[in-house]
């Protein structure tokens, strides 16, 4: 599953929080701003990038400058803040929200750099300095939107004459400040600063401890036999990263954040993959220092005491008020309708690969470890189709500039050019320039594609500069993906997977590129969770259109053009395995909306119970069928955004089905369809009702026969 890491997600205001305590903010004298002297002149984090769209000059910002820069940033903002909360003039929109959308320059740039870093090329002194600040910027962030004074001013501005991108701006604020817990007596909003800075201090804490459980948690593997069945580049890449991890001689199998390992699918020997799975599955409960089950269930807990504090239930109650599915139960409703066909396809799966194992006298039950390797083979049989006949035709440089730049020159007339001459912070990282239909710039993109020990799970797209007509501001854009990087001087070939997990991802950037806001707060990606897929999702379906695929689909050694007998059998396979991909999915959405729908502390029990009941009371009984993501490794909703959101890539599935069904039925990859997705969908961030907007975009609300169909769970 793509995903986008939620600390990049997160709205201006959200990334600018104040230090001012509300008992200091009473009189009508203004605080001057502090001025940045001596040694902090010289922090690159303190000024506007000099670099194109203010872009981050990564081979000037050190791990010591953070600090500095993080200290002054909030002195600078508590000024700020203590200015518009004390401005003796009436609230006006300009002199409060325009003000607020403004202040906080400094510590907006030194968090945005920060959590690129500690996302991408992270190091201890900047984990260490995540888990020292995490609890001071929840302490900020609450003295903004716990501040009495402050939301009153908020309230009182005359929305007349407002235009409506500036009316729905109002809009935002006020709710984020009720959300918050602005409303609330100054005895509960005390008791809440006390949660919300343990519940940074944890979320940070699963976050460490699940990377270091990842760097440890491979399988070192002695005899090369027990790896039969990987290619001779596979094999070179875990005798390398054994290697550097001082077992020379050896090869070392590196966890990728989902259960299902990659690699599984191709290793013969039964026993090297039992490990494997395992040591996924039991990557953070081994009771050791990065056992992660304490800090999940005391975060469980401390969500639910949140919610009930402001007035609600449990935390999914809570939390999905902004949100399109709105309750907790329309949540459930879309995963139990997709459930229950979900886990009859995959019943019928798995009887096709127990038959195949016993064909082939294998006298052995499924077991979940076996799952993709013989998939493999019953997909082999049933389609005639090799993941490692596709690999040479999905050369990753390939995929991208053939491929994911052409769909989108084709689609909404932009192009590319590729820059050598900006900073990056690894090596690895690519940097291009984007060009809008008329020829004129309008951002930079930046792109890294190889796993590394210091680079978190998973992939994402960041905006490390937002748009923003308010502040002048142009998009510069991160994607970050997870691709086993191969030995020098071999291509780097990927899966079919990757090819889409690439196309997604930049969905996700072309959301945040085609921007058109004056308010950071509603810009680009800023939108509901369960919105926030759509664009990916459905850029991933170009990745089949005929004229990219025959682009950017290249054999590495020859150069010759996938040939249409195979390009047909990855069609007819499209369907294959839906059953388990669904399940997978849908049982981790609901683990998820389960252990942030607790009403009480009874119900909270110890995690690998918890789980276990879950999964049994919605009937995913099927062993065999792992969730996507087990509750201690399950990094988008304990150390990531995703809390009590996990369904929203199925809710965005809904949307993307239907809206797709539309492109098709009204002439496909067309340049009127582009414009018009652009129009609707892509530039109107949070700034318009999304699900009216998405209604002008396809002339009817979501169907969910249309995702049915699309997983091939209906004619």
């Amino acid at each position: 599953m793509k995903n986008i890491a939620a600390l990049f997600l997160l709205s201006s205001l959200a990334l600018t929080t104040a230090c001012t305590s509300q008992n200091t903010m009473q009189t009508n004298e203004r605080k001057p701003i502090p001025q940045a002297q001596g040694a902090l002149a010289s922090n690159p984090l303190l000024q506007r990038s000099t670099l194109q769209y203010q872009a981050p000059e990564f081979d000037k910002i050190k791990n010591e400058h953070f600090a500095p820069a993080f200290d002054f940033g909030l002195a600078v903002h508590e000024a700020e803040l203590y200015n518009i909360t004390n401005n003796p003039e009436d609230p006006t929109f300009e002199n409060t929200l325009v003000a607020l959308e403004k202040a906080g320059e400094v510590l907006r740039r030194a968090r945005t750099a920060f959590s690129t870093l500690t996302g991408a090329h992270t190091n201890p002194e900047l984990q260490a300095l995540r888990q020292k600040y995490a609890p001071i910027f929840s302490s900020h962030s609450d003295k903004i939107y716990l501040n009495e004074k402050l939301y009153e001013r908020i309230t009182s501005i005359d929305p007349s004459g407002l235009d409506s991108e500036s009316k729905k701006l109002l809009e935002v604020y006020k709710q984020d400040f009720e959300l918050s817990g602005a409303a609330l007596s100054a005895e509960k909003k005390e008791e809440l600063k006390k949660i919300n800075s343990e519940l940074a201090s944890l979320s940070t804490e699963f976050s460490s401890k699940l990377l270091g459980a990842r760097e440890e948690g491979g399988v070192l593997i002695s005899d090369v036999k027990e790896l039969d069945g990987l290619s001779a580049d596979q094999i070179a890449t875990a005798a390398a990263d054994a290697k550097a991890q001082g077992h020379e001689g050896k090869y070392l199998l590196t966890l990728l954040n989902t259960t299902q390992q990659p690699l599984l699918q191709n290793l013969h020997n039964r026993a090297t993959r039992e490990k494997l799975f395992k040591a996924s599955w039991q990557r953070a409960e081994k009771g050791d220092k990065n056992d992660t089950r304490q800090t999940l269930e005391r975060l469980a807990y401390l969500r639910m005491q949140k919610a009930q504090l402001m007035g609600k239930k449990s935390f999914a109650e809570w939390k999905l008020q902004d949100q399109m599915a709105q309750t907790p139960e329309r949540a459930m409703d879309l995963l139990a309708q997709l459930a229950k066909p979900a886990v009859e396809r995959a019943k019928e799966e798995r009887a096709e690969i127990q038959a195949l194992i016993d064909a082939q006298k294998g006298g052995f039950a499924l077991a979940p470890w076996d799952w993709n390797y013989y998939s493999e083979q019953v997909r082999k049989a049933k389609y005639d189709l090799d993941e490692n006949e596709i690999k040479p035709y999905f050369e990753v440089m390939n995929v991208l500039e053939k491929g994911v730049f052409y769909a989108a020159e084709q689609f909404y007339g932009i192009t590319f050019k590729k820059r050598t001459d900006l900073p990056v912070y690894h090596p690895d990282v690519l940097t291009y320039e984007i060009f809008d239909k008329d020829g004129k710039s309008m951002a930079l993109y930046y792109v890294d594609f190889f796993s590394r020990p210091t680079k978190n799970g998973g992939a994402w797209m960041s905006a490390m500069v937002g748009q923003s007509h308010l502040l002048g501001q142009q998009p510069v854009i991160l994607n970050v993906c997870n691709y086993q990087k191969p030995p020098q001087g071999k291509p780097a070939l990927i899966s079919y997977d990757d090819v889409t997990t690439m196309f997604h991802e930049f969905g996700h950037t072309l959301h945040g590129l085609f921007s058109n806001q004056n308010y950071p707060t509603l810009a680009g990606t800023a939108v509901p969770r369960d919105f926030v897929e759509l664009p990916s999702q459905i850029n991933e379906f170009f990745a089949l259109e005929p004229s990219v695929l025959k682009n950017y689909a290249l054999h590495a050694e020859t150069g010759k053009p996938m040939p249409q007998s195979l390009v047909d059998k990855i069609k007819k396979a499209l369907s294959f395995n839906q059953g388990y991909a669904t399940t997978e999915l849908v049982s981790a959405a609901t683990i998820d909306m389960n252990w942030h729908s607790v009403e009480n502390q009874a119900q909270l029990k110890p995690t690998l119970e918890f789980e276990k009941e879950v999964l049994s009371k919605y009937g995913f009984n099927l062993s065999e069928v792992p969730p996507r993501y087990h509750s201690p490794y399950f990094a988008h909703i304990w150390g990531g955004g995703y809390s009590a959101s996990y369904y929203a890539y199925m809710w965005a599935d809904l949307l993307n089905a239907s809206a797709w069904q539309y492109i098709t039925e009204n002439g496909g990859m067309t340049r009127e369809n582009g414009e018009r997705f652009r129009k609707y969908i892509l530039s109107v961030g949070n700034s318009v009702d999304l699900n009216k907007t998405f209604r002008d975009f396809t002339g009817k609300d979501p169907e969910i026969s249309a995702l049915l169909k699309s997983k091939g769970f209906t004619n």
